[in-house]
């Protein structure tokens, strides 16, 4: 007996006529919806709960201002500081209410040299306050004020030298030096000879009328000095080297 095939068996064969759809690479494509913030969240982007946790504008800003203060600070401490002037005793170098900047890393990998211009601790203090100690260091770190015990002056005797003043003239082992940065009209009036002791610096003021300086206070140790100025910033129309 021959097999008829039946109705049954011809259902099961897939049509020839019937194409296969095509495959759809994303919802892009076809039109669909597509839900923007939720595939940025899955992208690892910002998600509603982060953003409802950033900070408003007017948080932010005491927190900046209180970071940038405390970098001020330390590189007050560390690097360099803004000093201002408050006296005459450095004129016409440096006038009242100018402005410097003193590297404070100076001497820690070089000696002074005669004519530099110097911050030093003269060792003088007053008891203050933690409010006080706070409101002077920012002050100091921003250069609207300096320390009352730092003075600035400039280095004319090295360690070991002979110095003295004579006829208005200053000898340094018997030989007058140049000084074209004393103030015009300054009268020196005699001193020494001296001996600056080793790791000692014979410092005066360029307005030697008005300077309280190693004339009156010592030479000063190598171990009390601050740093060394190297530009006048302000005003602008002054800025130079030192």
């Amino acid at each position: 007996m021959t097999y008829q095939p039946g109705d049954a068996d011809r259902a099961s064969e897939p049509p020839d006529d019937v194409a296969e759809p095509e495959p759809v690479e994303n919802a892009f494509q076809v039109g669909l919806p597509v839900d923007e913030a939720a595939l940025t969240a899955g992208d690892g982007g910002p998600s509603d709960g982060q953003a409802k946790r950033s900070r408003p504008f007017w948080v932010e800003v005491p927190i900046l201002v209180l970071v940038a203060l405390v970098i001020a600070v330390i590189i007050k401490t560390f690097l360099t500081q803004a000093f201002f002037i408050p006296s005459g005793s450095m004129e016409t170098t440096l006038n009242i209410n100018d402005r410097i900047l003193v590297n404070k890393l100076a001497f820690r990998f070089d000696d002074p040299h005669r004519g530099d211009v110097i911050v030093f601790d003269s060792g003088e203090r007053r008891d203050e306050s933690i409010l006080e100690s706070i409101r002077r260091n920012v002050g100091e770190a921003v250069g609207l004020s300096s320390p009352e015990s730092d003075f600035i002056k400039r280095v004319i005797g090295l360690p070991g030298e002979v110095l003295e003043i004579r006829d208005n003239q200053v000898f340094i082992d018997g030989v007058a030096i140049a000084e074209p940065y004393v103030k015009v009209g300054t009268v020196m009036a005699d001193f020494g000879p001296v001996v600056v002791e080793a790791d000692h610096y014979f410092m005066m003021g360029d307005n030697r009328n008005l300077s309280s300086d190693s004339r009156f206070i010592g030479a000063i140790s190598r171990d009390r000095l601050v740093g060394r100025a190297f530009v006048l910033l302000w005003p602008p129309s002054s800025w130079s080297g030192l």
